[in-house]
C-alpha cells in the first residue's frame, strides 16, 4: 500500500464534544445567581447630612428614609411611623440583619428618636443613621 492511498480506514471525522462545556456554564451561572445579595433600595432620594465619621455598612440590611416632608419610606412605598415595627420584625424572622436609617438632614430629630424607637421596639439590634463622607 502507498502513501497517497484512498481507503476509508484512514478517514475519520473529528468532532469535538461541548456538552461537558455547556455543563460547566450551567454550574457557573447557577452559583452566581445563588450567591448574588440584592440591596432593596429606599425608592426615594434624601439629602443626607455629612460627618466625618463614616464608614461602609453592610449589603444585606433593612434601608429605610425619611424625607424632608417627613415622609417614612421604604421600597418606594410610604409606610408611616407605624408600618417600622412589623416591617423590621418580619424581615428580622430571617435573619439579623442592621437598621440603616436615610433621614434628610432637614427632618426633625423627633421624628428621626421615633423611628430609631420603633426599629429597635421591634427586635433590631444594630440602628445606624446614613451620612455622607465629610471631604474636609
Amino acid at each position: 500500500m502507498g502513501r497517497f492511498s484512498n481507503s476509508n480506514e484512514d478517514q475519520t471525522d473529528v468532532a469535538v464534544d461541548i456538552s461537558p462545556l455547556i455543563d460547566c456554564v450551567f454550574i457557573l451561572l447557577i452559583f452566581f445567581i445563588v450567591t448574588t445579595t440584592f440591596v432593596e433600595e429606599t425608592g426615594v432620594e434624601v439629602d443626607k447630612p455629612q460627618a466625618a465619621s463614616s464608614v461602609q455598612l453592610e449589603k444585606t440590611s433593612i434601608m429605610i428614609a425619611i424625607t424632608q416632608n417627613g415622609e417614612i419610606v421604604y421600597g418606594g412605598n410610604e409606610i408611616g411611623i407605624s408600618g417600622i415595627r412589623p416591617l423590621v420584625k418580619r424581615m428580622m424572622q430571617k435573619e439579623e440583619v442592621p437598621v440603616i436609617i436615610q433621614a434628610d438632614q432637614n427632618v426633625m430629630s423627633g421624628l428621626l428618636v421615633r423611628v430609631i424607637d420603633e426599629a429597635k421596639l421591634a427586635g433590631a439590634v444594630k440602628v445606624s443613621i446614613a451620612t455622607l463622607k465629610n471631604q474636609g
